[in-house]
């Protein structure tokens, strides 16, 4: 290393001891052990790697951070890349320190691959277990990602997709704006390199005018209108970060041009009675802009951020977007939570608990073991706009946009939404997809005799919701399953004339299950089937004949033997390309996927159609015309192919005209293979000129 560079590594490093002179040796001696340990390792640009643990340290400096977490900065990647050991790093430096470090490995380990739900639900259940391992993780992915240029080209965009869909917006949640705005801005230029070098060059050109504007002409003016109230404020502006001006062209479909809040006023004063009367006298000086009014303050944010934000109408007729806040919210909002885990001396981390989006998170990603359905929900929970309601008795509910009175009963309590039965929405009845709106006073009305149904599904907007309802309609499919299962049991023991007990103990005899509720539920789902149990438990017994009557299993996303019935119109049958139609009374009703009357359902209520898979056996009724020359002997010749080709009529229908026969059968087959193998020889008999099949 060069002289300059060793100058450059000291000068770091007493700018962190100097955060912490109480624990400025514990620290030293941390910073000593990675540089002994690292040794020679190298970083991709060239430099000694021990500077990319130190530059993590110092940005945690920055957030107030306590000395365990800064030790564990420097220390956090030498589980991973030297032989350092786990027990090491307890001896040296204590257990809390070994456990972030190990944290911050595990989470390291990660790859974002859909199909990997286990990673995801490790990366929350560990920021759940003590944030301060995803905020040591956040700062080290900062690090990296300002170091992507020595990539190639494909890994650098791979690296900044991860950064912009996971840690940026558990950035933004955890309400550690510095590090989220640097990440989204980092992974931004190298995602959308144009795009970032026009908004980077368009800032560039017009800070400069904004900047003087502010200090001409509306700083000063608003000094000396606080000042003759008395209120002693810190009043600067702060810039917009490049991806949220890029994000707004996006979003709203507006130009560069037509983004005149790139530079903002922040008014920083010491009471919360203060920021109102603030907030008086700007719009007393300036005319507000209709509906650019904000109350974080009232109504703090998830992440319990709090300002008042209001833009307005200034001199030469230019837009303005003020933020007021007390020092305490200013804190919040630079540090999130962080400034909840600056930590006195003595006190334990997991006393300060973590925010309730987070423990909410948690919860839905617990029992999931569908990959898709993980990172749906670690989506939904980090990317939403929120909305406001509250209960009749005055109390607040956040909730994101889009969500439902059933969303509001589930954020309540479990046994609510369980019940849920009707909802008033500012004394009106509502329906139980209505969409809430900010400002409502929500009723949720409860029924004992009520409980979730499969339509909710297709209109609830959260996670806890959704996996509250599957948890539900799980234990309800138990439920059917068990009944099956005392069913199929009960006519095994008549047609054997045994008592229950002699039943069981035979059937003990040739099948291993832990309970009779084992048995019960494998006999219910049709794993083992009633003339199997009966060959295993007397082999020279006659066995039971199988019913011809088909049975079906349907399975939706996490969910089986769902309530179901084929739909008339279709009759799809196995092999078919099925969608299922969520219902309220019927469950789910099944349609072959080119039917005329599901086509109507994607057009008018898309979110009530889901793809599902079928598990089925035995025989199922479908419909198929026939068109042909009328002859002596076709209905017989017809009829004779079909049951010889092992299939059943079930009705039939023929209409002559002008030489000319239109038949429509009703036939029991298998599945899709063994109709078309029906149609095939119906084709061919002499005379047939159309088979195919018949849609109502």
């Amino acid at each position: 290393m060069s002289k300059l560079g060793e100058v450059s590594l000291e000068e770091d490093l007493e700018k962190l001891l100097s955060h912490y002179p109480q624990h400025a040796e514990e620290i030293q001696r941390a910073y000593e052990f990675a540089k002994e340990k690292h040794g020679e390792q190298k970083r991709k640009t060239g430099e000694p790697y021990i500077i990319h643990p130190l530059n993590v340290a110092l940005k945690l400096a920055e957030l107030g951070m306590d000395h365990e977490t800064i030790i564990a900065a420097l220390l956090h990647d030498t589980l991973e890349d030297t032989d350092t050991t786990y027990e090491e790093i307890k001896e040296r430096f204590g257990e809390r320190v070994a456990k972030l470090v190990e944290g911050v490995t595990k989470i390291g380990k990660i790859k974002y691959k859909s199909e990997q739900a286990e990673n995801y639900r490790k990366l929350i259940l560990a920021t759940a277990e003590d944030p301060r391992v995803i905020l040591l993780k956040l700062s080290d992915r900062l690090d990296n990602v300002k170091t992507l240029w020595v990539f190639r080209e494909e890994k650098r965009k791979k690296i900044a997709k991860e950064t912009m869909e996971i840690y940026a917006p558990l950035a933004h949640r955890l309400g550690v704006w510095s590090i989220k705005n640097e990440l989204e801005d980092w992974a931004f230029k190298y995602l959308y390199p144009e795009e970032y070098e026009k908004v980077r060059n368009f800032v560039k050109e017009s800070r400069k005018n904004l900047e003087e504007y502010l200090r001409k002409y509306v700083i000063p003016k608003v000094r000396k209108e606080l000042e003759k109230y008395g209120i002693e404020a810190e009043i600067k502006y702060r810039s917009k970060h490049y991806y949220s001006i890029w994000e707004k062209t996006r979003r709203k479909g507006i130009r560069l041009e037509d983004v005149h809040d790139i530079l903002g006023v922040r008014i920083i004063v010491n009471t919360v009675p203060e920021c109102y009367t603030v907030l008086g006298i700007i719009h007393s000086l300036f005319r507000p802009v209709p509906g650019k009014f904000k109350d974080y303050i009232s109504l703090p944010k998830p992440n319990l951020y709090q300002s008042l934000h209001t833009t307005v109408i200034a001199d030469k007729g230019k837009l303005v977007e003020f933020q007021i806040r007390t020092w305490e919210m200013h804190e919040r909002a630079e540090k999130g939570i962080a400034s909840h885990w600056a930590y006195k001396e003595g006190k334990n981390p997991s006393d300060a608990g973590v925010y309730s989006w987070l423990r909410e998170l948690v919860e839905s990603i617990q029992g999931s073991t569908n990959p898709s359905e993980v990172l749906e929900n670690l989506k939904s929970n980090l990317f939403f706009e929120e909305v406001f309601v509250f209960t009749p008795k005055g109390d607040l509910v956040v909730l994101p946009k889009g969500s439902t009175p059933v969303d509001l009963a589930y954020k309540i309590h479990t046994e609510v939404g369980n019940h849920c039965a009707g909802a008033k929405s500012n004394g009106r009845i509502v329906p139980l997809n209505y969409e809430l709106k900010s400002g409502d006073v929500v009723e949720i009305i409860t029924n004992p005799n009520k409980s979730p149904s499969y339509e909710w599904l297709s209109f609830v907007k959260t996670s806890r919701a959704r996996n509250k309802i599957k948890q539900f309609l799980k234990k309800q499919e138990r439920e059917r399953y068990l009944s099956e299962g005392k069913r199929i049991l009960e006519r095994i023991r008549e047609k054997l004339g045994l008592s229950h007990e002699d039943l069981i103990n035979k059937i003990r005899e040739r099948v291993r299950f832990d309970t009779e509720e084992e048995l019960l539920l494998a006999l219910g789902k049709r794993k083992i089937s009633s003339a199997n149990l009966i060959k295993l438990i007397f082999p020279k017994k006659k066995e039971e004949k199988e019913e011809r009557r088909g049975s079906s299993t349907v399975f939706l996303e996490d969910l089986s033997n769902i309530k179901h019935e084929v739909a008339k119109c279709c009759k799809p049958i196995p092999g078919d390309e099925i969608l299922g139609v969520i219902t309220r009374t019927k469950g789910l009703v099944l349609h072959e996927k080119s039917c005329s009357n599901l086509k109507n359902v994607l057009r008018l209520n898309p979110e009530k159609v889901k793809e599902v898979q079928l598990q089925a056996s035995g025989y199922f009724q479908t419909d198929i015309r026939v068109v042909a020359s009328d002859r002596i002997g076709l209905l017989s010749d017809i009829t004779k192919v079909i049951s010889e080709s092992g299939s059943n009529i079930v009705s039939s229908m023929t209409n002559t005209r002008e030489g000319k026969a239109v038949m429509d059968f009703t036939v029991e087959v298998k599945n899709k293979e063994h109709l078309e193998k029906i149609m095939k020889k119906i084709k061919s008999v002499e005379g047939v000129k159309i088979c195919k099949r018949l849609y109502h």
